[in-house]
């Protein structure tokens, strides 16, 4: 037993794993939301539905959002005009084969700015993990592509998951702690890549509930290098990841649910799905993060929410009591991205440490030691996790600038 325990502690990572790396990226094709309705029933040749495009408007008014990034275009739709249909039973193909190239190739993007910050060499990656909600579901998978696209060893371990949706960055963070921790010496490269086209769809008078999800997705992808035992000599660990847990919320199997069929992804909210959030997110954080002992008040920690819909946003900042500026930039992201699913917690820690960099923060939390990052996805399934947030240090950041993008309308 004795050289057994040896053995297993020589594998083991002495240390908490930490993410060493973060790369964000959009298509730099974007639409102000302003003036997306008028965008969306022309693309989908249904401006004929005045008073449905009258409360679609309405509903993108109400989300907050200033522009979302999108790869899919009006000379797309053109050449694929069953996308645009509200139900084509036959439209599942050419979603699936877009999605097939460039959800991997926007992946890669992002892995690439990860790896550069990073700052070591792409042959010590041992680790990989790939998530996408949005991307086509093939065998061999996004993760097998990337080896290639990347020039990876093919002796790297892959994971390849699908259909985390709005939770999937926490999901992917947690995995990726976890082997971290458990075999030393790992470096995992988690990439998380959302195109949206594979559930857009034009309108119906029938079925209101496709509204809300095409005034709230955009595109983007983002990637993080997770490791233990950093070389602080060529490694700068940002947020270590102290805790992260996975909850099912009681009686919410129905409220956030997503199907695949021929007309592409469908998802349907309810309503009710903030209230449903309301009576469980206290207590739930309470029991995740009480025992630790850090956080003794929820203001005195930086926050990323990823809340699938608006309203949750809202009704989580009540709940918790928070100030209004913890959440400032979850909101900021959000304008300026829209819902990105499980890209989306990952713009959020960057912007964060980049506003700490420019206003001078002691930390990369914004001056918080710690944090929490929350996801909610299809279950509902609430994921947390929580973070340190190590000194700040002035880095050459990634900062594309807009003007680079194309204003697609």
């Amino acid at each position: 037993m004795d050289v057994m325990n040896g053995i297993r502690q020589a594998q083991r990572s002495q240390g908490t794993a930490a993410v060493l790396g973060i790369g964000t990226v959009t298509p730099p094709n974007f639409i102000y939301q302003s003036e997306y309705a008028d965008y969306y029933f022309r693309a989908t040749k249904s401006e004929h539905l005045k008073e449905l495009k009258e409360e679609f408007q309405t509903i993108c008014d109400e989300t907050k959002i200033r522009k979302r990034h999108f790869h899919l275009t009006e000379e797309m739709l053109e050449k694929h005009p069953k996308i645009a249909s509200h139900k084509d039973q036959e439209s599942l193909d050419a979603r699936q084969d877009i999605v097939f190239g460039e959800v991997p190739k926007l992946g890669l993007q992002a892995a690439e700015k990860a790896i550069k910050e990073w700052g070591q060499a792409k042959a010590k990656i041992t680790h990989l993990i790939f998530h996408s909600t949005t991307g086509s579901i093939d065998m061999p998978g996004a993760d097998r592509r990337m080896l290639e696209l990347l020039g990876l060893p093919s002796s790297v371990k892959r994971s390849m998951m699908y259909h985390q949706n709005c939770s999937g960055g926490n999901t992917v963070l947690r995995l990726a702690k976890d082997i971290a921790e458990n075999t030393r010496g790992t470096r995992v490269l988690v990439i998380c890549s959302e195109i949206s086209l594979t559930a857009f769809r034009g309108p119906s008078k029938d079925h209101n509930d496709t509204l809300l999800p095409q005034a709230i997705f955009g595109d983007g992808a983002a990637a993080v290098i997770v490791g233990s035992e950093p070389d602080l000599s060529v490694e700068r660990p940002l947020y270590e990841i102290i805790t992260a847990r996975q909850t099912i919320l009681p009686g919410t199997e129905d409220a956030f649910i997503g199907h695949i069929r021929q007309d592409g992804l469908t998802l349907y909210m309810s309503p009710p799905a903030p209230e449903f959030i309301s009576s469980s997110v206290a207590d739930t954080l309470s029991e995740v993060v009480g025992p630790l002992g850090i956080i003794t008040n929820w203001n005195s920690a930086f926050w990323a929410v990823n809340p699938c819909m608006p309203a949750i946003l809202e009704q989580v900042e009540a709940d918790l009591a928070l100030d209004k500026e913890k959440l400032q930039v979850t909101r900021h992201v959000l304008s300026e991205y829209g819902n990105m699913m499980s890209a989306t917690i990952f713009f959020m820690l960057d912007e964060m440490r980049k506003q700490s960099v420019s206003e001078g923060k002691t930390t990369v939390g914004g001056g918080m030691e710690y944090g929490v990052l929350l996801g909610f996805g299809a279950g509902i399934t609430m994921e947390t996790t929580v973070l340190r947030a190590n000194a700040n240090t002035s880095v050459a950041l990634n900062t594309e600038e807009e003007e680079d993008d194309v204003w697609i309308i």
